[in-house]
């Protein structure tokens, strides 16, 4: 398995990478990386990932300057490093998680060697043009480009597939491909921990990479216009080129004393700090799933996210949260208000229909289907696709929080 970015990076493609090759370890396969290196040397080695040790090879690298972590390997070695790890490994199957460098040495060996080739599509040239030194004239004219050469690469493979079902149709529409797999990324949901007592204050929270295409300085000025006597808390978990803008945008607006950059932490605080939320917010407009969202789903939040990509497949407006229409801010801010202001109950039955609608996506049938893909079996995609909520279940979800209340007064 490789692709562009695995941990220590922080970011979607890296977390689904390393939580699929963990989850495939502990069913007892043998899990090969191909990674690019940080602070270490070159070479093989056998590292401890979410509990599992996995064979890493690390690749040489260097900083990409136009990025604030993004390092790459060097693309003239790619193809000799590729053929060399598969000479070493045999492996039964290869999973290329992106086409820029990694993936397309990986996906070449495998062509020429006859290794079942899986591919995974993490990728929007998009969100990436801005990091490159291109002028903004020649971006629609590189998208397209990039676009073209991800097609050439994937019709390599004998599975395509992306996160979501709009990300799939979205990939089809700029590539031509028209064999997409939707497969969500999957996430364990006992990893965290929903609360649906009244929480002490109000926050809300982003979790993710700091970075042009989250659209955070629209969320910051949603806060502003918040009324102060909600003393609304904001929490931006991550770091990214865009931090230092961020900080002092809001010097300017006048709010730094309630946003809060708490920068890269452990799993284990996220999981805390997402516990004590009351709203996460998605302001993103390219988001092919958005696993952030998914863990703030998983620890019992409404999701406040805008209308925009995969987005919609997560939140169901007026069920598990709101959405807005992208980059508008007022109506970010009063999306965010009003759940800000739910009365209790309401609150917890956004909280448990978050939980519900994030249920489909549990990681070991994620697991599951990846394994029959790499045997070449027959695959149905999951339905992830979630009944609206009843009238009748919320007031299950209502009456839950009424009797849970009433046990703490007693």
């Amino acid at each position: 398995m490789g692709g562009d970015t695995f941990p220590p990076d922080v970011n979607g493609a890296a977390s689904f990478s390393v939580r699929l090759a963990a989850g495939l370890a502990g069913r007892g396969h043998d899990v090969h990386i191909v990674a690019q290196t940080h602070d270490g040397p070159p070479g093989a080695f056998r590292e401890q990932h979410l509990g599992q040790t996995l064979t890493v090879h690390r690749l040489a690298s260097f900083k990409w300057p136009l990025h604030d972590w993004l390092r790459a390997v060097y693309p003239w070695a790619i193809t000799p490093n590729s053929d060399r790890i598969a000479r070493q490994v045999r492996p039964d199957v290869v999973h290329m998680q992106s086409h820029m460098v990694i993936g397309r040495g990986l996906s070449t060996v495998a062509k020429r060697r006859g290794i079942r080739l899986i591919a995974t599509n993490h990728f929007m040239p998009e969100n990436l043009i801005e990091h490159t030194p291109l002028p903004k004239f020649i971006w629609p004219l590189a998208t397209r480009l990039a676009w073209l050469d991800a097609a050439r690469l994937y019709r390599r493979a004998a599975a395509l597939t992306t996160p979501t079902r709009r990300a799939a149709d979205y990939l089809k529409s700029r590539t031509g491909l028209t064999d997409v797999r939707a497969i969500s990324c999957g996430i364990r949901m006992s990893d965290y921990r929903p609360d649906f007592e009244v929480k002490s204050d109000r926050r809300i929270v982003f979790c993710g990479r700091v970075t042009g295409e989250k659209m955070l300085p629209d969320l910051l000025e949603a806060v502003a216009l918040l009324p102060t006597e909600l003393d609304a808390q904001l929490d931006i978990v991550g770091d990214g080129d865009q931090r230092a803008t961020l900080e002092r945008l809001a010097r300017t607006l006048g709010i730094q004393d309630r946003v809060h950059f708490p920068g890269r932490i452990s799993d284990e605080q996220l999981r805390d700090l997402l516990t004590r939320a009351t709203v996460f917010a998605m302001p993103s407009t390219a988001e092919l799933q958005s696993i952030a969202t998914m863990e703030g789903m998983a620890s019992g939040l409404p999701v406040v996210a805008a209308d925009a990509m995969a987005l919609p497949h997560l939140v169901k407006d007026g069920e598990n949260g709101y959405l807005f229409p992208p980059r508008d801010v007022a109506a970010l801010a009063d999306r965010l208000e009003r759940v800000l202001r739910l009365p209790h109950d309401d609150l917890v039955v956004m909280q448990r229909a978050s939980l519900r609608l994030l249920e489909p996506h549990d990681i070991d049938t994620t697991i599951t289907v990846f394994e029959q893909l790499y045997r070449g079996e027959p695959v149905e995609d999951p339905d992830t696709d979630v009944p609206p909520l009843s009238s009748k279940l919320r007031e299950q979800f209502r009456s839950l929080a009424r009797r849970a209340k009433s046990a703490i007064s007693d």
